[in-house]
């Protein structure tokens, strides 16, 4: 039996479940179709932001969404905005409050500065790059991508093997803000609830989305369209996943087993 055929026994219409190193896509099932990737679409925004950073367009700690907030706090969800309005519910640095609005705030600061639509910036600074041809944004730069899973694979080598901003990404898979509390959709309260810039950090979280064998390195995002795509750096290896259904009791089940299968069967070393 193969490492992904527990796969089409989830009560899911599609799934497609690619594994990958730096090298490439080692194994992968299901149809390679445009599917949802909900909130996985802020892994791209926060790649998007942060190669206009290194254009020197935008800085990290410049003043963003509410008084006393920098862009590093919209990236690491610890502006204190509202999850979906702009209602402030913490000053910025106090808590961890998931903020799909935040990051609508990030696209509309960056549109601002560089005078171009955000979509385009996605489509020049990782799309167009990264050869995710099948991708497109629809809507929101929190939820709004839709593409393939070869696509997807193509965005988990480049978080293994950064090209695009490789001098900024240790600081974005490193912990923003340390020990701020918080709730992680879908998994309760956890604290710390440690996410780095865009991409939420695993470290001791329990529950989790990931699997026990899963480094506490590993980062990555889940979307509520039943879509995952984690990065372990000690592994040396990425799993991306998209399925159109939505996220619930049968991921919270299926995931970490499906995580800890791909880790005891492709984990460098």
């Amino acid at each position: 039996m193969g490492v992904l055929d527990m796969v089409a026994a989830w009560p899911t219409r599609t799934a497609a479940v690619a594994v990958v190193r730096p090298g490439g896509v080692v194994t992968s099932t299901g149809p390679d179709l445009e599917l949802p990737w909900a909130s996985v679409t802020k892994l791209v925004t926060a790649l998007t932001v942060l190669a206009e950073v290194q254009r020197g367009s935008v800085s990290l700690d410049e003043p963003a969404g509410p008084p006393g907030s920098t862009v590093r706090h919209l990236l690491a969800h610890a502006s204190g905005l509202a999850p979906e309005d702009d209602t402030v519910l913490s000053a910025p640095g106090r808590r961890r409050i998931y903020s799909n609005r935040g990051f609508e705030v990030l696209a509309e600061t960056v549109s601002a500065r560089t005078g171009a639509a955000f979509a385009e910036l996605v489509d020049a600074s990782v799309l167009g790059p990264l050869g995710m041809t099948g991708t497109r944004l629809e809507g929101s730069p929190a939820a709004g991508l839709r593409g393939p899973l070869s696509d997807l694979a193509a965005l988990g080598r480049e978080l293994l093997a950064p090209t695009l901003v490789p001098d900024l990404m240790g600081e974005a898979t490193s912990t923003a803000f340390p020990g701020l509390p918080g709730v992680l959709p879908g998994y309760g309260r956890q604290d710390p609830n440690d996410w780095g810039l865009g991409v939420e950090i695993r470290d001791g979280k329990r529950p989790h989305w990931t699997g026990s064998r899963n480094s506490p390195e590993t980062f990555g995002h889940f979307g509520q369209t039943g879509s995952f795509l984690w990065i372990d750096p000690v592994a040396g290896l990425a799993c991306a996943c998209l399925t159109g259904q939505a996220f619930g009791a049968w991921a919270v089940e299926a995931w970490p087993v499906l995580s800890d299968r791909v880790l005891a069967e492709f984990a460098v070393g």
